[in-house]
């Protein structure tokens, strides 16, 4: 049995070492990097625990809004700013996967963005070579290819830009 809460303070070290796990390939994060999305976004940040209260997964969101207008360099402003969340990373050990742990948590962070921020869409990167998590987001949530980004990783591989719409 697997319990989805949101993640705490002193979570941070148990997250950190479970993005290990998940990514063994890649640098660690510095612990400030999970303290700051535990700060700015707690609604957002949720972890997998098991009945052993091992972290056996994880998810970081992110909201952001934008004035379209801004970005354009338009003189006349609307009020029409867009707002969307962007998922910034999702990890699932090896021992856990293909068990519904990552759909789960994506659901959660999917309904806090659209109840709680009203965002419109949700956005992510994920690895061309990543099938599984680009199988789970395209044909499981529903996630569509809105842009490609060359040498996004520090492997030098490529990433696909995902979007969902919410509403």
């Amino acid at each position: 049995m697997v319990c989805i809460r949101q993640a705490t303070k002193d979570d941070l070290l148990d997250i950190q070492e479970c993005d290990q796990f998940c990514f063994p390939q890649c640098d660690s994060f510095p612990l400030k990097y999970y303290l700051s999305y535990n700060l700015w976004w707690p609604q957002l940040f949720y972890v997998a625990e098991d009945n052993r209260g091992r972290i056996v997964g994880y998810i970081q969101g992110e909201f952001h809004t934008k004035n379209p207008n801004s970005l354009s360099g338009e003189k006349e402003q609307t009020t029409n700013t867009e707002c969307y969340g962007r998922i910034a990373n999702l990890g699932v050990i090896c021992t856990h996967r293909n068990c519904g742990i990552a759909t789960r948590l994506m659901t959660v962070v999917h309904n806090v963005m659209e109840h709680v921020f009203a965002a419109e869409f949700v956005s992510l990167h994920v690895h061309k070579g990543n099938h599984a998590a680009f199988n789970l987001y395209n044909e499981t949530l529903g996630y569509k290819i809105y842009d490609s980004i060359q040498k996004y990783y520090s492997d030098g591989a490529d990433a696909f830009v995902m979007k969902k719409q919410l509403k």
